[in-house]
């Protein structure tokens, strides 16, 4: 599976697609700059809604863990995605 480091997304930003997977009521507290929020449980049910399977997508959550998991799936459905390690947690220390 594809994973980055949360300090090596931060010199992404802006360049590339990140989507945060909480719950919209975590992300509207704080999010990374250019994120857009797609609750997990959504993009579980419908990946094909918000993805495409040509572009390519950095997914965190809070620590990583579901992160990690929607990944494998969406990798295995095609989709060009990459974990972000640490997830948010990590994102302003």
């Amino acid at each position: 599976m594809n994973e980055i480091d949360i300090k090596e997304l931060k010199n992404l930003i802006g360049r590339v697609n990140i989507i945060d997977i909480r719950d919209s009521y975590i992300y509207n507290l704080g999010h990374i700059p250019t994120a857009r929020n797609i609750p997990y449980n959504f993009l579980m049910m419908n990946p094909d809604v918000y993805l495409n399977k040509n572009d390519k997508y950095y997914l965190y959550c809070d620590q990583g863990i579901r992160s990690s998991r929607i990944c494998k799936n969406l990798l295995n459905s095609g989709y060009q995605v990459v974990n972000v390690i640490g997830g948010y947690n990590l994102y302003n220390n």
